[in-house]
């Protein structure tokens, strides 16, 4: 089992740039495959991006692609996204998520384990 907090969500220009940590507990941080989605109020939670166990595959949704970075840190058992070039439409609770399967894995009934969620607001 793991456990996930996210941090680094804030209120930002559009144009500009937020960096989203995800912590995990756990030993076995290695194992997971991890994944960003957010949520726009009175919409659907949606996938962002998700990145293998090693890192050396990443996947990301066609709104977010040439903008957001995914990436990991084993060592710190932390994933992190890194969001430029905001837009108002980014608005939205950013999740991160844990499974077990292998990537591919954009459906949120793929991941076993959620954090909390951090709020990005980008303003025009």
């Amino acid at each position: 089992q793991v456990q996930l907090v996210e941090s680094g969500g804030g209120l930002v220009q559009a144009g500009g740039s937020l960096r989203l940590s995800c912590a995990a507990s756990g030993r076995t941080f290695s194992s997971y495959t991890m994944g960003w989605f957010r949520q726009a109020p009175g919409k659907e939670r949606e996938f962002v991006a998700y990145i293998n166990w090693s890192g050396s595959s990443t996947h990301y949704a066609d709104s977010v692609k040439g903008r957001f970075t995914i990436s990991r840190d084993n060592a710190k058992n932390t994933m992190y996204l890194q969001m430029n070039n905001l837009r108002p439409e980014d608005t939205a609770v950013y999740y991160c998520a844990a499974t077990l399967r292998s990537v591919p894995v954009v459906q949120t009934t793929e991941y076993d384990y959620w954090g909390q969620g951090t709020q990005v607001t980008v303003s025009s």
